[in-house]
């Protein structure tokens, strides 16, 4: 019973953060403000042809360190996914 349970929330876990393929920091590193939010917004206004500036005033962070946390964000999250942590134990085994 619990097996099919906790493959039942971890499938329906998998499913929401599907549509999600994104790891961005929830608090900006120097001031604390939360951005982790903002982000799908920041995209979608760049799309509607704002400038990099003219999303960020939008979506009102005038600091520089919360502006630098979405404009150097580099979106790592597929790369992360070709990894295989079976794999790496299985050669530090091997030793």
């Amino acid at each position: 019973h619990c097996n099919q349970h906790c493959n039942r929330q971890h499938t329906s876990y998998l499913s929401r953060s599907d549509h999600r393929n994104m790891i961005i920091p929830v608090r900006c590193f120097t001031c604390g403000k939360v951005i982790g939010n903002k982000w799908e917004t920041y995209l979608s206004l760049l799309q509607a042809d704002f400038s990099e500036g003219d999303a960020l005033d939008e979506l009102g962070l005038r600091r520089y360190c919360c502006r630098r946390m979405l404009l150097t964000h580099v979106d790592l999250i597929e790369k992360l996914l070709n990894y295989n942590t079976e794999s790496a134990e299985g050669v530090a085994d091997d030793d």
